[in-house]
């Protein structure tokens, strides 16, 4: 998608702002203001997750539609997570985000939104626990927020954001930066090239991850699958939703 008049000139204004030459006293008056409004959405962020029961975060594209089958798929996977003990976490979001939302508000569950201000979208769903809708200035503070206070990962279809979320579970650990804990890619159609290529590229042809770096996620389709292989890795070490 092309972008507006109105968006390439914003663009262009963010370009020249960051090459503008700063002195020594607005950049410390600057990045001091940015440090303590950091500081308060970590704060903020940690208070109102610690109080929350387990919960799965939920990811993908926030331009899926109510009709689209990814949707309905979201929906029912949240539903179900919710049957079995847990709540769910989502971007706060349009599309898929929504759809987890609506899911675990049916199921009578924990419905958890981290809301990201952003100039062309977005705006939190009307499914999100009134308490438990967060908003947050910072990609890195909010990435926090899903990593330590999600128990699994199920991620369907996205774009850009989906992927960075992915892909940050993923680093974190297999660096051993935390513990392990599932990651599940739902739509093999979907996610099938991009497995070939971290396999064949990246792992076998290049050698830049481990053979066994691919045991760190998993692909299913249906919604009994996802929920399924977050039990099944829980119940390995005897843990309930409710540890």
């Amino acid at each position: 998608m092309s972008k507006t008049p109105k968006a390439h000139e914003e663009s262009e204004r963010r370009i020249i702002k960051a090459f503008k030459r700063k002195g020594w006293s607005e950049v410390k008056a600057n990045d001091s203001w940015a440090i303590f409004k950091i500081m308060s959405e970590f704060v903020e962020g940690f208070e109102a997750m610690q109080r929350i029961r387990p919960c799965v975060s939920i990811f993908g594209s926030a331009r899926t539609k109510p009709e689209a089958a990814e949707y309905k798929l979201a929906e029912e996977i949240a539903f179900q997570l919710t049957g079995n003990g847990y709540g769910v976490i989502t971007g706060g979001g349009p599309g898929i985000m929504e759809a987890a939302n609506k899911g675990a508000q049916r199921g009578g569950g924990t419905s958890v939104g981290l809301n990201i201000d952003l100039p062309f979208e977005q705006q939190p769903n009307p499914y999100i626990d009134k308490e438990k809708s967060i908003n947050f200035d910072y990609f890195f503070v909010r990435k926090v927020m899903f990593i330590k206070y999600s128990q699994g990962f199920i991620v369907l279809p996205g774009g850009f954001g989906t992927l960075d979320e992915l892909f940050e579970a993923l680093t974190l650990i297999q660096t051993q930066k935390i513990g392990r804990f599932p990651i599940i890619l739902v739509g093999r159609k979907y996610w099938q090239g991009l497995y070939e290529w971290i396999k064949q590229t990246m792992g076998e042809k290049h050698h830049n991850i481990n053979p066994e770096d691919l045991d760190l996620f998993q692909l299913v389709d249906k919604p009994e699958d996802a929920v399924a292989a977050i039990n099944t890795f829980y119940s390995k070490y005897m843990l309930k939703p409710n540890f």
